[in-house]
């Protein structure tokens, strides 16, 4: 039997998911954690065959909490589940040590199968991902703008893009308005940008928002 944690600070998706995996025969939900601290606390107690880990945690975010669960030493698959389409986010998961990468709008027999995959040993991600990985293999130079952004960087600028505020950050990221400031201002030195309005050109360029 698959045990899996589920972590996800909505509690309506935790559900859902609860009740996907509940038609299978061989996957089942041993646990639940609603933030990072809950998220570390349980791989520390318990023992897990895969964490599906939603990337917008609240706090430091799933990147972040993927580092920490590495930092472990804890040999366990982590399959990321993402509101964000793969282009946003999946390669910096999968760097970051994920098994895997799916958005929540999947249906739910592709997100079986994506555990039953990492379950494995083995990597889920898209046929597009996989060339993507392959072709930036050894290939710094030329890296597009934003591969010069750290994970929380990348946060940051996404949701600048997307036109939300640097309030509205701070709330959803659960950090300081300042915080969120000195991120912003790192963004545009190393993008060499000067405005939100070139960030979102930037990004609707290469298509990293529609």
């Amino acid at each position: 039997m698959i045990k899996v944690l589920i972590a996800d600070d909505h509690p309506i998706v935790r559900r859902g998911i609860r009740e996907v995996l509940s038609e299978t025969d061989d996957i089942t939900v041993a646990d639940e954690a609603g933030d990072c601290a809950k998220v570390m606390h349980k791989l520390r107690e318990n023992r897990f065959d895969v964490v599906l880990l939603d990337i917008a945690m609240p706090g430091r975010g799933g990147i972040e909490v993927l580092k920490q669960i590495k930092d472990l030493g804890v040999d366990i698959p982590v399959l990321i589940l993402s509101i964000f389409p793969e282009e946003q986010y999946a390669l910096r998961a999968l760097r970051a040590g994920a098994s895997g990468y799916v958005t929540k709008n999947c249906e739910a027999e592709l997100l079986v199968k994506a555990i039953r995959k990492v379950a494995e040993g083995g990597k889920w991600v898209s046929e597009a991902v996989a060339e993507r990985l392959i072709e930036d293999m050894g290939e710094d130079a030329g890296k597009p703008l934003h591969g010069r952004l750290s994970d929380r960087e990348y946060e940051v600028m996404m949701r600048l893009a997307s036109g939300k505020s640097v309030s509205e950050i701070a709330q959803e990221m659960a950090l300081s308005v300042k915080t969120v400031s000195t991120y912003r201002t790192r963004i545009l030195q190393k993008m060499h940008m000067k405005n939100n309005a070139e960030l979102i050109h930037y990004a609707l360029m290469n298509k990293l928002i529609e």
